[in-house]
């Protein structure tokens, strides 16, 4: 029977890949290449490939509240070890990347200047290691640093709303209720209003309408059918008036997503592909952070060799641009197989732990 959870390892593989292509035909020779051979499909890329964090942003809600449900009878005192269990998720990887994207830089700086950073400065490290390098006017040492940061973000401000009403004298039933009130405000606030706001997109409440919609849906899934079908509609229903007070593309990828995992059925793949395709698609999804953190280190180097070919002839050089798209993709997914086991996996049993976290339950 084919897993509840493999369409979450589906869009978040495909996600994943999709921000590689992205990345690698905005930055470097290569990018600019591919744009005089293949517009249509580089322009695509360029505009709407960014829109794969959508299904992070959903994922990680539902993930986040999937794993915080198990934790609620004692969310009150697990609360830090569950924050500090994020930022080691999240931050040692990351650090590490931005070590290896430091050391790609000085090699290719010679041949592509304008793609490493100005300076590095001890403050700048620091703001980094500390997720605030969006909130302090210090330059990013790597692409995709500013999600890093806004996942930490959500899932803060997600574990403050579920710990405050634990703090008050009510019965577990207006505790849930008040949890559910105030996660589905922030989710239509951010929605209705601070999503359109484009200062607001190193805050976590920008964010909010697609992780919150993720958070909701996950807790609909736990109810009776009736209540479900009004919670699905209701979700419906926001996302409508969203997109009706101001049409945004990124909202209707999360929407989409969301409809993924709501209308996803177990046993509705056919018998070929559990048996040979989801391992694949689960690898693939295993890897996702280590590919996001580690793949511009390779493109920048794959940007170089490229780049150091210039003396061939224009027409010459651009005919191998394909050719290095395609190698500068394949090699980001071998080096994410080596980070994730040698980097990532390590650190994630040396992280803090939640009291009482039941066995197989992580956050993410």
């Amino acid at each position: 029977m084919a897993s509840r959870l493999f369409p979450l390892d589906a869009l978040r593989a495909t996600a994943a890949q999709l921000i590689v292509l992205h990345h690698l035909s905005v930055y470097g020779p290569i990018a600019e290449a591919m744009h005089r051979l293949f517009p249509l499909l580089t322009g695509w890329l360029y505009d709407y490939g960014r829109m794969a964090v959508q299904v992070f942003l959903v994922l990680g809600g539902y993930l986040s509240a999937r794993a915080l449900a198990a934790q609620e009878p004692q969310l009150r005192r697990s609360a830090p070890a569950l924050l500090a269990q994020r930022y080691w998720r999240l931050a040692p990887p990351f650090m590490a990347a931005v070590g290896l994207t430091l050391l790609s830089s000085w090699l290719v700086a010679p041949l592509l200047p304008e793609l490493v950073p100005e300076q590095v400065g001890l403050v700048q490290i620091l703001a980094h290691a500390l997720l605030l390098h969006d909130l302090v006017p210090v330059e990013a040492l790597t692409v995709g640093a500013w999600y890093v940061a806004i996942d930490f973000q959500l899932f803060a401000l997600l574990l403050l709303v579920m710990w405050g009403p634990r703090c008050l004298p009510l019965s577990r039933a207006m505790r849930q209720g008040l949890t559910l009130a105030l996660v589905g405000t922030l989710c239509a606030a951010s929605l209705l209003q601070f999503n359109r706001m484009e200062d607001l997109d190193a805050y976590a409440v920008y964010f909010f309408g697609a992780y919150g919609l993720g958070v909701l849906l996950c807790w609909c899934q736990g109810w009776t059918p009736r209540a479900r079908r009004a919670g699905l509609l209701a979700l419906v229903g926001l996302m409508a008036l969203a997109l009706a007070l101001q049409f945004r593309e990124r909202l209707v990828v999360a929407a989409l997503t969301a409809a993924v995992i709501a209308l996803w059925r177990r046993g509705t793949l056919p018998a070929w592909f559990q048996r040979h395709g989801q391992a694949p698609v689960q690898t693939l999804a295993r890897h996702a952070y280590a590919l996001f953190l580690v793949h511009f280190p390779v493109c920048l180097l794959v940007n170089a060799i490229y780049e150091h070919r210039a003396e061939s002839p224009a027409q010459a050089l651009d005919a191998l641009a394909p050719l290095a798209l395609l190698a500068a993709w394949l090699l980001s997914n071998m080096a994410a197989v080596p980070f994730h086991r040698w980097i990532e996996a390590p650190l994630l049993r040396w992280r803090p732990r939640a009291a009482a976290l039941p066995q197989g339950v992580a956050l993410r």
